[in-house]
C-alpha cells in the first residue's frame, strides 16, 4: 500500500521567533489552531460603510491567507498572468508577489515581486479553483518566507523586504491539475517546507541562511494539500500531520517517523490536523468522492498506535476547511452547516445551517448539501471581481475552502461568495450575522486571520481590515 511507502522516510522543523501571543503569524493562527488569544474581540457586522479601518487592493489574486505580525501585515499573491479570467495574458509574465502592509493604514510598506519558474500549471479546469498564490506565508518575527511552489521558498527581511534567500524544494506539478497549497511552519530555527507535490517531500531550511538542514522523501505526498502543527506530549514534542490515509507523529529534531494512525476510508489529505493539549483529531478524504473518518488520537505513542492511542473514529468531517477546537467542543464547517462534537466522544451535539438572510436553523435532519442562491453572474470569468479585476477563479462555481476561525465566543467563517458568518458558539449554536463587501465581488477563499480584536479578511484581489471603530 502506498501510505507504507510514505512512512519509510519523513522530517520537520520548524522556527520559533520572538512572538506574542496575539501575532498571528502562520496559517490559522497560533500553532495553525484558528484560535485568537483572549483579548479585544472583532466586530460581529460590518460592510463597505461600517467597521472597516481599511481595504488594500492587492497587486493580484490569490487564495493564499494573511498573517500578523505587530504593525505588520504580510500576503501573498500572483500578478501578470490569469489575473482576468476573460483574459488570461501569456504565462511568460506569471509573477509571484509578497506585499507587506502597514497594520494601521493598509499602506504599503514593501513588496516584492519574483518572476515565476517555468511552465507552471495550466490555469485550466480545477487549477482554476486554486490559482498561483495559495501557500500562507510564515514569520519568526524577523524574516517572512514564502512557499511558491515549484519557483522555491523565499526568505524576506520583515523589517525592510530585503530578498535574503531562494532555495528549490523541486519541480514537480500535481498530476490532477489541482495545484499544491501546503504552508511552511517555522520552529527553533529552521523553516520546514512541505513540498507534498513540488518534490514528494519534506524540507527542513536554516532559517538565516537557506541551507538545507535535512530533507526526506515519501512517494505518494501528491494528493495532500495539509499543513503539519506541533504538539506537546510526554515531555516530548511531536510535529503532526495527516498523509493520505494516516496521521503521523514526527520528531521535529530529525523529521523521522516516531508514529502513526490510520484514518479509514481516506485516501488523501486536505483538511489539516488540529490539536487540543495533546489529543490531535486528523481528517481523511474519500476515496473516489466517498465518504470518510475522523480521528481523535493521544500524541506521544510510539509506531502503530490505533489500538493503544486513538480515543474515537466519528463521520464528521470536512470537505477542505480544517475545523477549530475550543471548550471541550470541535466545530466543523461544511456546506454550510456548522457541527459541533464533543471531543471526548466524537459524538455531535449540535448543528446549525448558515443561511443568508442572517437567521438562525437547526440542521439536524438536513442532508448537508444546501448551498446559497446565487447573487449574480457566476459562470466562468464571469464572477466576483476584487478589486476590479474581472472573474479571477472561475465564478462562485467551486467549494468553499475558507477554514472557521475563533475569537472570544464567536465564530467566523467566510464563504465562497464573500459571505462572512458569525456564529456564537456554546452548548447550542446561534447565527449572529451575515456579513459582505457589496462593492467587492470576489471569490473569498482565504482564511481570515484574527490579531488583537481586528479580524482581516481576504478577497480576490483586495485584503481588509476590519475593527470596532472605537
Amino acid at each position: 500500500m502506498f501510505v507504507r511507502n510514505l512512512r519509510i522516510s519523513l522530517c520537520l522543523v520548524f522556527l520559533a521567533g520572538s512572538v506574542t501571543a496575539a501575532d498571528w503569524t502562520r496559517f490559522r493562527g497560533p500553532n495553525g489552531s484558528g484560535v485568537s488569544a483572549d483579548g479585544p474581540t472583532p466586530p460581529t457586522t460590518w460592510s463597505d460603510s461600517e467597521n472597516v479601518k481599511w481595504k488594500a487592493v492587492l497587486p493580484g489574486p490569490g487564495l493564499s491567507s494573511p498573517i500578523v505580525f505587530g504593525d505588520r501585515v504580510v500576503i501573498t499573491c500572483w500578478s501578470g498572468y490569469a489575473v482576468d479570467a476573460r483574459d488570461l495574458g501569456s504565462q511568460e509574465d506569471l509573477k509571484r508577489n509578497v506585499v507587506c502592509l502597514d497594520r494601521q493604514t493598509g499602506d504599503v510598506l514593501w513588496s516584492h515581486e519574483e518572476p515565476a519558474l517555468l511552465p507552471e500549471d495550466t490555469f485550466s479546469r480545477m487549477f482554476v479553483q486554486n490559482g498561483y498564490a495559495s501557500h500562507s506565508p510564515v514569520t519568526d518575527g524577523e524574516r517572512v518566507y514564502v512557499f511558491f511552489g515549484k519557483t522555491g521558498v523565499l526568505a524576506f527581511d520583515l523589517g525592510d523586504g530585503r530578498k535574503l534567500w531562494q532555495e528549490s524544494v523541486g519541480e514537480n506539478r500535481e498530476g490532477k491539475g489541482w495545484g499544491s497549497a501546503s504552508s511552511p511552519i517555522v520552529h527553533n530555527g529552521l523553516v520546514i517546507v512541505p513540498a507534498f507535490i513540488e518534490g514528494d517531500a519534506l524540507v527542513a531550511f536554516d532559517g538565516k541562511t537557506g541551507k538545507v538542514a535535512w530533507k526526506q522523501e515519501a512517494p505518494g505526498y501528491r494528493s495532500n494539500w495539509s499543513t503539519p502543527i506541533l504538539v506537546e506530549a510526554n515531555d516530548r514534542t511531536d510535529l503532526v500531520m495527516t498523509v493520505p490515509g494516516e496521521v503521523w507523529g514526527l520528531n521535529p529534531a530529525n523529521g523521522k517517523l516516531r508514529w502513526y494512525c490510520e484514518i479509514p476510508g481516506s485516501d488523501g489529505a486536505r483538511p489539516s490536523v488540529i490539536s487540543a493539549g495533546d489529543v490531535i483529531v486528523a481528517m481523511g478524504s474519500g476515496r473516489g468522492g466517498g465518504s470518510s473518518s475522523a480521528i481523535a488520537v493521544r500524541a506521544g505513542g510510539k509506531g502503530d498506535v490505533k489500538d493503544t492511542h486513538q480515543i474515537w473514529e466519528g463521520r464528521e468531517t470536512s470537505s477542505i476547511g480544517t475545523p477549530v477546537i475550543r471548550d471541550g467542543q470541535l466545530y466543523v464547517v461544511k456546506n454550510k452547516v456548522v457541527t459541533s462534537v464533543d471531543m471526548k466522544t466524537g459524538k455531535r451535539v449540535a448543528q446549525t445551517r448558515l443561511t443568508g438572510s442572517g437567521g438562525n436553523a437547526d440542521a439536524s435532519s438536513d442532508d448537508n448539501r444546501e448551498e446559497r442562491p446565487d447573487r449574480g453572474d457566476r459562470g466562468q470569468g464571469g464572477g466576483r471581481s476584487g478589486g476590479g479585476r474581472g472573474g479571477f477563479g472561475g465564478g462562485m462555481g467551486g467549494q468553499d475552502y475558507s477554514s472557521p476561525v475563533i475569537a472570544g465566543n464567536n465564530l467566523y467563517w467566510a464563504s465562497r461568495a464573500g459571505d462572512v458568518f458569525v456564529v456564537e458558539l456554546g452548548d447550542s449554536m446561534k447565527q449572529v450575522s451575515r456579513n459582505s463587501f457589496d462593492s467587492d465581488r470576489g471569490e473569498y477563499s482565504s482564511t481570515p486571520a484574527i490579531s488583537n480584536g481586528e479580524l482581516f479578511i481576504r478577497s480576490a484581489g483586495s485584503l481588509y481590515c476590519v475593527a470596532n471603530k472605537e
